[in-house]
């Protein structure tokens, strides 16, 4: 550790690039997870859902963690893991 960075004192967790925990959280933990759908989710949920031919996936009501995990598993299903 060099002499900067002791005087800045301990490393920020959020800034730190090896720190991932926060990076993928369960929906079912999301503070904000019954908050309605963002419009980013809403549309790609649509063409998701569309795409897999399973238009009954998508739902204009459902919440952010709900929208979320649709997507994942729809993601899944169609072969977009990666």
């Amino acid at each position: 550790m060099t002499k900067a960075q002791a005087k800045a004192g301990p490393t920020n967790p959020k800034t730190d690039p090896k720190d991932v925990s926060n990076q993928i959280k369960d929906p079912d933990q999301w503070t904000t997870g019954g908050e309605p759908m963002t419009g980013a989710q809403a549309s790609y949920l649509k063409t998701l859902s569309e795409e897999a031919k399973e238009p009954e996936a998508f739902d204009p009501d459902l919440d952010k963690a709900e929208a979320s995990k649709r997507i994942d598993a729809l993601r899944k299903d169609a072969g977009r893991d990666g």
